[in-house]
């Protein structure tokens, strides 16, 4: 028997449908992840299954004693306590048997008198203070309860919650470390069934890394959302897609899903197409023979058209879409640290996090900055931007950079500022132009008159992203790019980003996205930066990797980062979602080179000189970044 059923679900929110007619089987030992666009219902869904949320139709059906584990995206308000308080309500059975034992004790030792007794068993045979003493102690012991306290505090650690976070009382506590708390007690309440909602959010790389290993080894059923693909890879052997209130489901982990979903969609559409020829053909037939001679075999092929059961069409793409990325060219050395010291000062005492060793970022470079949650890669970020001065030391932009800083969030924005105006005041366009980059950005027809202050997390991110890129910087410093994106806008931007003509430093935990893109890794850890000249995939095979430590390797010397230009800025060895990307960004760039030839010539025709130029410069540019990038791809 499944441990979840449901038929015929539908949600809707007044006239807004999420989705409908969905049934579903969760079994025992499930690994399902749920994928789709942001606001297509997968955490709607997720709700019913736990019997948060009412379905506006359809029923759900669980097996008898079902105990259900659900950590949400955002965890409900404290009601007091510290975090350790919450995690340990995951043994509230322990804490009571600890109780009992101790009246049971106390019994034993005769100072008991005016104790109640527990509750006598089913069958009404009271036990007497021994029986009752053992029966408790075998209980607890079946439980664990010698050593609940340990596992708890290894579990928090894991997730990155050490003694001073666990002490922390709730209600002080950030929304990462209540997540955390959450998913620990959920874990350790060991549930038949765990349903989480992006259990990855709020971890760091050896936090996931602890997770995967964790679900792999345990017998509970798992349904979650998550938008971690490399995660996905690791954990699940189904996928359910939900999507326009659909909801299609695809063996094994994501890899396979996506070449699925590709053949899926490949078939449909070709079903598709055959379809809309025939009843186009058959329509024809109709409405030419409805009053001749063969008007009962056109009222005939009208009723099978009636009948006709309609291939559904295709969904058109939705994720961004954003053509190369120009950038000015810069000096070799795009940004250096020297002697630089990474810290704060509060109340007149300056507290230390990184001593940085002289680090140089060339042009070209694509550089991830990894780490655990708490190293400081938000802070060196900070002092490299001039946010927060060094505490000792500099750090200097070289010949001609341009800084593009995307941040979590939209902090500088005015809640009741449109997205239009959002965009107008980075660079004053023609209100025609600044429509069309922001559809760009899925920002379409009427969305553009939204305010800031209504934009869901995934629409703030892609604002701050358009508002990024209208400015054309040659530098892009990137702290958590992916957070609140789907995978399609995921994927657009590892597309738009291996197309770049300038330099990249991101911070990110998603190891999809660094494993693609970077080229070069800043390891923070133990106090200091460590350069690692290599891709992920080669610093988690090395020792430092594999421990997840960000140990420095051996070196001759001052630590140096390594020079990385376009020709030799790439992974040793090859990767397939590279070159996969790397061709379609070739083929962006070999199609807008068509389009502004095209709009070139039809320029020169109507002797528009100041479009020829404007055209010329842009198809001299484009040009050189084609060029560029096949000599990064092929060389």
């Amino acid at each position: 028997m499944p441990l979840v059923s449901a038929w015929d679900l539908s949600v809707s929110y007044g006239a807004d449908v999420i989705f409908e007619n969905l049934s579903l089987d969760v079994h025992e030992r499930a690994r399902i992840g749920i994928v789709g666009p942001n606001g297509g219902g997968k955490t709607s869904l997720l709700k019913v299954l736990v019997n948060e949320l009412e379905p506006n139709a359809g029923r759900v059906q669980s097996s008898r004693g079902l105990q259900v584990g659900y950590v949400p995206q955002t965890p409900p308000p404290a009601i007091g306590g510290t975090l350790k308080d919450e995690i340990t309500g995951a043994f509230h059975r322990l804490m009571s048997l600890e109780q009992d034992m101790a009246a049971s004790a106390l019994e034993l030792d005769g100072a008991g008198e005016g104790i109640n007794p527990v509750e006598p068993p089913p069958d009404g045979n009271p036990l007497n203070p021994e029986e009752r003493y053992a029966s408790q102690l075998r209980e607890y012991e079946t439980l664990g309860g010698y050593t609940y306290q340990n596992d708890m505090e290894r579990m928090a650690d894991a997730l990155g919650l050490d003694q001073d976070a666990l002490a922390t009382q709730s209600s002080s506590a950030s929304g990462g470390e209540r997540t955390r708390a959450a998913l620990a007690r959920a874990l350790l309440s060991k549930p038949d069934l765990l349903v989480l909602d992006e259990p990855t959010n709020h971890l760091d790389l050896k936090g996931v890394d602890w997770l995967e290993n964790y679900l792999d080894k345990i017998s509970s059923g798992v349904v979650m959302v998550s938008h971690d693909r490399y995660f996905l890879d690791r954990t699940v052997n189904q996928v359910w897609e939900l999507d326009h209130g659909r909801l299609e489901t695809y063996p094994g982990n994501y890899a396979a899903y996506r070449t699925l979903r590709e053949e899926r969609t490949r078939r449909q559409r070709l079903e598709y197409q055959e379809q809309q020829e025939y009843i186009a053909k058959e329509e024809s037939f109709i409405r030419r023979y409805r009053a001749g001679q063969r008007a009962r075999e056109a009222r005939g092929r009208e009723t099978r058209l009636q009948r006709l059961e309609r291939v559904q069409r295709p969904d058109k793409d939705t994720s961004i879409s954003i053509g190369g990325l120009s950038a000015s060219r810069t000096g070799q050395v795009v940004l250096s640290t020297r002697d630089l010291e990474v810290g704060y000062t509060e109340g007149g005492n300056a507290t230390r996090l990184l001593s940085v060793p002289d680090l140089k970022l060339e042009r070209g470079a694509r550089l991830a900055m990894i780490g655990d949650n708490g190293v400081g890669k938000t802070s060196f970020v900070k002092t490299i931007m001039g946010f927060t001065p060094p505490l000792a030391g500099s750090v200097e932009l070289g010949h001609n950079v341009t800084v593009g800083y995307y941040r979590q969030g939209l902090e500088n924005q005015p809640e009741d500022s449109t997205i239009l105006d959002a965009l107008l005041d980075v660079r004053n366009l023609p209100l025609g132009e600044a429509r069309s980059y922001l559809a760009r950005f899925l920002f379409q027809g009427e969305d553009v008159f939204k305010s800031v202050g209504s934009c869901s997390g995934g629409e703030r991110s892609r604002l701050a992203l358009a508002c990024l890129m209208v400015t054309e910087p040659n530098l892009l410093i990137l702290d958590e790019p992916t957070t609140h994106f789907d995978i399609p806008s995921r994927e657009a931007l590892e597309q738009v980003l291996l197309g770049y003509g300038g330099t990249i430093l991101l911070v990110s935990h998603d190891r999809h996205f660094v494993s693609l893109l970077a080229e070069g890794l800043w390891v923070v850890g133990e106090g200091t930066v460590t350069p690692f000249p290599g891709s992920f995939t080669e610093w988690v095979e090395s020792s430092s990797g594999a421990e997840n430590q960000p140990k420095q390797p051996p070196s001759q010397g001052k630590p140096r980062a390594p020079r990385r230009t376009p020709d030799d800025a790439r992974p040793a060895r090859p990767n397939p979602m590279r070159e996969e990307l790397m061709l379609k960004a070739v083929a962006g760039l070999e199609e807008r080179l068509a389009d502004v030839e095209a709009k070139l010539e039809a320029a020169s025709q109507e002797q528009d000189l100041e479009q020829v130029a404007k055209l010329g410069k842009e198809y001299d540019e484009t040009q050189a970044e084609l060029e560029q990038k096949l000599e990064e791809w092929g060389g």
